[in-house]
């Protein structure tokens, strides 16, 4: 009797199922090389497909995957500012980093990649994908600090303070998550607060907003340690006041 050749039974999937799978296999690969390193051999290989049907899906090749795994990627990103208005801000603001930094140490050669530009595939439509996820954080941001509409002062300070996250990312994966990802977190939260602070002492709006903020704090939290351990160290300035 003939011995029996067990095959491999094919997975049929909804039109929407594939597409994930594609896209998920697609995100894996970008996470840890570079978009420009990656063929649809690769993604098909890794999704476990053949290459016919990857174009299937996106006959526009190469580009219109890498778009549409960015485009995933920003969703997920977008998603991380999005916290219940209750609570102290900066409670608010620890779970929200919390999850962008657990996205960037899981996607780390994908993340730089994104955000330093310069891919072959980059496009004026990647672009503004990531820019859409820095203006959606800064909507967030400003929905926490209660500021309905912010005047440009306050605007600025929350959209620099991104880009400082932004760069604050890129430079910890270039030096090897180094410090743990708890104490960059901890450290980003305070100097928004101190970011805050600054720009209270020009802008009135601003001076509300955090005086609101403040008002919520609990005194064993990130406001409270922060002043604990920067007074001392500005302690002897008292003489310009």
């Amino acid at each position: 009797m003939a011995s029996e050749v067990p095959t491999r039974a094919y997975r049929r999937l909804s039109v929407e199922q594939r597409r994930r799978q594609l896209l998920a296999a697609s995100l894996e690969l970008f996470a840890h090389r570079a978009p420009e390193e990656i063929s649809l051999d690769d993604v098909a290989e890794t999704a476990g497909v053949s290459r016919p049907l990857v174009y299937r899906y996106f006959p526009g090749g190469k580009q219109q995957l890498y778009e549409a795994a960015l485009r995933s990627a920003a969703d997920e990103l977008e998603q991380c500012f999005a916290e219940p208005p209750e609570g102290p801000f900066t409670e608010r603001l620890t779970r929200a980093l919390d999850r962008y930094l657990t996205f960037v140490d899981e996607h780390d050669t994908g993340f730089s990649a994104l955000l330093q530009g310069g891919s072959v595939v980059e496009t004026s439509r990647t672009n503004a994908i990531v820019d859409g996820v820095r203006r959606a954080a800064a909507g967030h941001i400003l929905l926490h600090l209660g500021a309905a509409q912010p005047g440009a002062r306050l605007r600025m300070t929350v959209r620099t303070w991104i880009s400082s996250v932004e760069a604050a990312s890129l430079i910890w994966l270039d030096e090897g998550k180094v410090p743990a990802r708890d104490e960059l977190r901890d450290w980003l939260v305070e100097q928004f607060v101190v970011c805050l602070v600054v720009t209270a002492g020009r802008d009135e709006q601003t001076a509300e907003v955090i005086r609101e903020a403040l008002a919520l704090e609990d005194a064993e939290g990130a406001v409270g340690g922060l002043l604990r351990r920067v007074l001392p160290v500005v302690g002897d300035a008292g003489h310009l006041l």
